[in-house]
């Protein structure tokens, strides 16, 4: 155990050469590997280093950045050198090295940039675990997007990666340094914010240059690879996101024999702009997935699952959980799962935990009113259901089921009759 503590602790260094190169027929991609001169936690000495380590701590990996080449494929030109994000990061950009950054950080902050791209018109938040958001949230200012975003689940973004589209300032640098993150990543900060994120020293505080133009990346095409472990790749466009405004959603309605079902209900202003911002963070989630949004914010998450009606119940149990902790937090000062501990040990009273357990059911864990969310369609009726016993108000998926006239007719019977769009686009990502 003590060897595993100290390789989290060691910057593994990497074999991988300094430049790359991959060919597509007559073009070719060149691509340099990013290196930073850190200092060396254990000697003091300043070194020059690559990525921390992969995945894990046993593992390899390296950064490349996008030098020379300009591809296109078909009709499809694909985006250019010079147009770096997670991988122009440089020296300067690393305000605070903290503990040098691994591969899981690097993509931590870039799906947030993922997500983020598509929601530059106000101050965003977003934060990320494992390659997932676990709270993403709009506010008036970049503080309260923050704010909502943590308090849209405090128990997973611990930990996590936190990327913001507006420059940090000092109540926003406050906020943050409440709780344990891993990196920040903004597009500037603000005199006093670095010193107080700063009071924690293993975190990784990073300046993106460019997220302030991250709007330009909506529909920018890049190479996308998967490596097999037979040492073959499969290679595909990226995605591009085609629903930017509401005229680009179509009413639920389908046929099936020989009948027309039509949704009876569209959605109104605040459920039509809850559906843009769902279907944003969409983007960014783990395949199959349901979530549920409300006011600009997540309420609940499910992700990676291999059946949708399982992920619709998965982002409903997280709402409540994630509600239980909010209320215990807000009432008590202490997470719920604590609060569960000291009940269980008869350190604090059950009826301080019974009262938040029938708030939370009485609450429906703040689900009612909300969208719900799915980057694929509804192969049975049963998902929409899950939902519609919850309380949402609307839902937006792809549509294109053989069944899409029970998820129309599941809306159509709720009380209150609940609203429905097709995307006409999945958003599968694996």
């Amino acid at each position: 155990m003590s060897d595993l503590k100290q390789m989290y602790r060691t910057i593994l260094g990497d074999q991988f050469p300094e430049e790359m190169r991959i060919t597509f027929g007559d073009q070719t991609l060149v691509y340099r590997k990013r290196t930073w001169k850190i200092r060396d936690e254990t000697t003091g000495e300043v070194q020059e280093r690559g990525v921390r380590y992969g995945e894990n701590p046993d593992q390899e990996a390296a950064l490349y950045e996008l030098v020379n080449g300009n591809l296109v494929l078909g009709d499809c030109a694909y985006i250019t050198p010079g147009n770096g994000l997670v991988s122009a990061i440089s020296e300067a950009d690393m305000l605070q090295a903290g503990k040098h950054p691994g591969k899981i950080n690097l993509t931590d902050i870039d799906n947030s940039l993922n997500v983020l791209k598509f929601l530059m018109d106000r101050p965003a938040a977003v934060i990320v675990k494992h390659n997932n958001p676990c709270g993403v949230a709009y506010g008036d200012t970049i503080e309260s997007a923050f704010t909502r975003a943590f308090r849209a689940d405090r128990i997973a973004a611990f930990g996590g990666c936190v990327a913001l589209n507006r420059p940090v300032d000092k109540a926003t640098a406050e906020a943050i340094d409440e709780l344990y993150v891993e990196v920040v990543a903004a597009p500037a900060y603000e005199d006093g914010a670095v010193e107080i994120l700063a009071r924690r020293k293993n975190l990784r505080i990073v300046q993106i240059r460019r997220i302030e133009r991250l709007a330009e990346y909506w529909d920018r095409r890049f190479v996308d690879f998967k490596s097999l472990i037979d040492g073959g790749i499969i290679v595909q466009q990226s995605p591009v996101n085609r629903v930017r405004t509401r005229e680009d959603l179509k009413p639920a309605e389908c046929e099936y024999q020989g009948k027309t079902y039509r949704i009876r209900r569209l959605p109104d202003e605040r459920e039509y702009a809850d559906i843009l911002f769902g279907w944003a963070v969409e983007q960014g989630v783990t395949s199959n997935s349901v979530l549920y949004v409300k006011d600009g914010a997540t309420v609940g998450i499910g992700t990676g699952e291999q059946d949708r009606v399982g992920v619709a119940e998965i982002a409903v149990y997280k709402a409540y959980t994630k509600y239980a902790d909010r209320l215990c937090h807000d009432r008590l000062g202490i997470p719920y799962k604590e609060l569960e501990l000291k009940v269980a040990k008869g350190e604090r009273p059950r009826e301080e935990k019974d009262e938040i357990d029938r708030q939370v059911q009485a609450d429906r864990g703040g689900l009612p009113g909300s969208v719900m969310v799915s980057d694929a369609f509804f192969p049975f009726r049963d998902g929409v259901d899950v939902g519609i016993r919850q309380g949402i108000s609307a839902v937006v998926h792809p549509g294109g089921s053989l069944r899409d006239w029970e998820a129309i007719e599941a809306c159509n019977e709720a009380d209150p009759p609940v609203a429905m769009v097709f995307t006409g686009q999945r958003a599968f990502k694996h």
